[in-house]
């Protein structure tokens, strides 16, 4: 028998916490809900969760600050809950290393589905052809999915690695952003969506702190990305 997944959920408005709280329930999950940012950060540091919900507005540390606290240290994927129309928390919350967002009043049928998009991404992954792709340097190995230059761990979230992956799997190929958005962040790409523009960043400077040139992720202006 499998054992479910264990989510945290961080939001201090007590009926929409609730009300998550019985969602995710109702899929299978366990649940365990803080109401504040700093019992949310204590307990998604001490305690092992498969997935973090995050409200952006919260008491003592806001998600957002929580949230660059929680990467020094941890990987967990984490699906910011955000008010509707609030682009610059969403922008900063890709920044700090958020997987996925969504929009509150938010669907509860579709919070579910992001919700087993990103567990079922977050697994390792073995792809038919073959594990690792190495790169001069750079080694990605999608068993573990992990990444290093040398001796040097470049520390990626799961939607960091992913794109890093579908990049360095096609080499000198530039990938659309409608592509990436649906290989990587399992949706179709918005209008306004800038969020594998914020992953991308974000991995491009990891792997420059790494010691490998992230300037070799480029971006093809209206079109997509390709590593070099």
């Amino acid at each position: 028998m499998s054992v479910a997944s264990k989510i945290l959920i961080i939001e201090d408005d007590q009926a929409l916490n609730r009300q998550m709280n019985d969602l995710m329930e109702g899929a299978g999950y366990e649940v365990e809900s803080c109401f504040d940012g700093d019992s949310g950060l204590i307990a998604a540091m001490q305690e092992r969760f498969q997935l973090i919900l995050l409200d952006v507005m919260l008491p003592i540390y806001d998600g957002i600050t929580l949230l660059a606290m929680l990467r020094k240290t941890s990987q967990v994927p984490v699906i910011v809950v955000s008010a509707k129309g609030a682009e610059q928390e969403r922008i900063m919350g890709f920044r700090e290393g958020a997987d996925d967002y969504v929009s509150k009043p938010f669907n509860p049928t579709e919070l579910v589905l992001r919700v087993e998009t990103l567990l079922r991404r977050a697994q390792p992954q073995v792809l038919h052809h073959h594990s690792q792709v190495v790169i001069d340097s750079l080694v990605l190995d999608s068993v573990s999915q992990t990444a290093c230059v040398g001796e040097v761990d470049i520390n990626l979230t799961s939607t960091q690695f992913k794109l890093l992956w579908e990049l360095g799997t096609q080499k000198g190929t530039m990938l659309t952003k409608a592509y990436l958005s649906r290989q990587v962040l399992n949706k179709a790409l918005g209008t306004y969506d800038r969020s594998l523009d914020m992953h991308l960043s974000r991995v491009r400077r990891k792997l420059n702190e790494g010691g490998w040139q992230g300037t070799r992720l480029q971006t093809v202006h209206g079109s997509g990305y390709r590593l070099t």
